[in-house]
C-alpha cells in the first residue's frame, strides 16, 4: 500500500472544465424530466415540481413542533427562542401545477408492512425527523416504536407496520480505523448491507466532505491500494458518489426497493450569495425573492449531475437545491439547542425538510 500527499492534477484539471462545462445548464439540466434513458429520473414527468416560487400559506406549518415528539434539540427552533413566526408559513408552488398535500394516514396505508430508510449525514436526520412529525401529526394517538443506537434509529408505527430508519453515514462509502488511523475508503461500500432489504432508500451525502482540522472525521484517504494524507475535495467526491453509484447498479433491485437521491443542501453562511455581503443566515426572516440566485448552483450540485449518468438503474433524483438556496431564513441560526454558534446548515423543523418529504411523497406516489 503507497502514501501520497498530493492530489491529481489531471483530475483536478478535469473537474475545473467540467464545472465550467456544467454550471450553465444548471435551471436547463431540471427541466429535462426523465432524461439519461431512465437511469436518472426527476421527480416528476407531468411538470416540474422544481421551478416555482414560495408563497404565504395561512394553513402552514404541518404540525406543530410542541407536539411532535421526534424533534432533535438541533432543529427545535421554536422551542429554543426563535421569536417570528413567518419562516413557517412559506409553501412551495411549482410554476406549472400543484403538490399534493401531505397526507400522513394515506401515506401509512400505501406503506403498510414497508420499511423505508434515510442514508446520510445529519440533514438525512433532519429529513427522517421531518417525515416522522408529518406522518404523527395525522395519526397522533397512534402506537409507535422508537429504537436507538449509535449509527441508526428506528421509527415503527406498529398498527401499520410501517417503519422508518435512519442510517448515519457522513460519505456513503466506508470510513474505518485502521493501524495508520482513521481511513475514508472511497472505493468501499461494505456498510451497503446494512441498506439491503429496504422497499425505500433516500440517500444524502455532501457536508462532510469539505471538513478540515478538528472536524475532519478521517486521516487518510484511501483509492485503490494507495493512501492520501488529503485529496482534492471534488475529486473524493466524485469518487465516493461514483462508488455509491456502482453499488445501486449492482444491488438495487427495482421491481423490490426505490431509490431516491435527495439532492445537495445548501448553506448561507455568506451573504454574497444573495448580495447582502456583509450578512449570513442570522436574523433572516424572509427567503430570497429574486428571479435567480446569485450564488449559482454549488459545485457539488455539478458533480452529482455527473455521477447520476452512471447510473443503470432508476434513482428519483428529488432536486431541492433551488428551492432550498431561496430558504436563507429557514436555518436555526442562534436558535438550536446543541449546535453552538451560528447554525446556517441545518434547518428548523416545522421547515424547509417538510417540503422536501412533500416532494418525496408526490414522487412516491405518483
Amino acid at each position: 500500500m503507497g502514501f501520497s500527499s498530493q492530489e491529481n492534477p489531471s483530475l483536478f484539471f478535469f473537474f475545473f472544465l467540467l464545472c465550467l462545462s456544467t454550471v450553465s445548464a444548471y435551471t436547463n439540466t431540471s427541466r429535462n424530466n426523465g432524461e439519461e434513458g431512465g437511469r436518472r429520473e426527476l421527480a416528476s414527468w407531468r411538470c416540474n415540481w422544481f421551478r416555482g416560487s414560495w408563497v404565504y400559506d395561512v394553513t402552514y406549518p404541518l404540525y406543530d413542533p410542541y407536539k411532535c415528539p421526534f424533534i432533535d434539540p438541533q432543529f427545535n427552533c421554536k422551542k429554543y427562542g426563535r421569536p417570528d413566526n413567518l419562516y413557517l408559513k412559506y409553501r412551495w408552488q411549482p410554476s406549472s401545477c400543484s403538490l399534493p398535500r401531505f397526507n400522513g394516514l394515506y401515506f401509512l396505508r400505501k406503506m403498510r408492512g414497508k420499511k423505508i430508510m434515510f442514508v446520510g449525514d445529519s440533514l438525512s436526520t433532519n429529513m427522517w425527523q421531518s417525515l416522522a412529525c408529518l406522518i404523527h401529526a395525522w395519526v397522533p394517538n397512534a402506537r409507535y416504536t422508537l429504537l436507538t443506537q449509535k449509527g441508526l434509529a428506528s421509527l415503527t408505527f406498529e398498527d401499520y407496520g410501517v417503519t422508518l430508519k435512519l442510517y448515519r453515514t457522513q460519505f456513503l462509502v466506508d470510513l474505518d480505523s485502521e493501524n495508520v488511523g482513521r481511513v475514508l475508503k472511497l472505493d468501499s461500500i461494505k456498510q451497503g448491507k446494512m441498506w439491503r432489504g429496504m422497499d425505500v432508500l433516500i440517500f444524502n451525502s455532501w457536508h462532510w466532505w469539505t471538513h478540515i482540522d478538528h472536524i475532519q472525521p478521517w486521516d487518510y484517504m484511501e483509492d485503490g491500494n494507495r493512501l492520501y494524507k488529503d485529496m482534492n475535495r471534488l475529486v473524493a467526491y466524485y469518487k465516493g458518489m461514483t462508488t455509491w453509484a456502482r453499488w445501486v447498479n449492482a444491488f438495487v433491485n427495482p421491481s423490490k426497493t426505490k431509490v431516491f437521491f435527495n439532492g445537495v443542501s445548501p448553506v448561507h453562511y455568506d451573504g454574497r450569495d444573495w448580495g447582502e455581503p456583509l450578512k449570513s443566515c442570522k436574523s433572516q426572516t424572509q427567503p430570497f425573492y429574486g428571479r435567480k440566485y446569485p450564488g449559482g448552483p454549488p459545485v457539488a450540485w455539478v458533480i452529482l449531475n455527473k455521477v447520476f449518468r452512471r447510473l443503470k438503474k432508476p434513482v428519483y433524483w428529488l432536486d431541492i437545491t433551488g428551492l432550498s438556496q431561496l430558504r436563507k431564513d429557514a436555518h436555526p441560526s442562534a436558535y438550536s439547542g446543541n449546535h453552538p454558534g451560528n447554525d446556517c446548515s441545518h434547518w428548523c423543523l416545522p421547515g424547509l425538510p417538510d417540503t422536501w418529504n412533500v416532494l418525496f411523497y408526490s414522487a412516491l406516489f405518483s
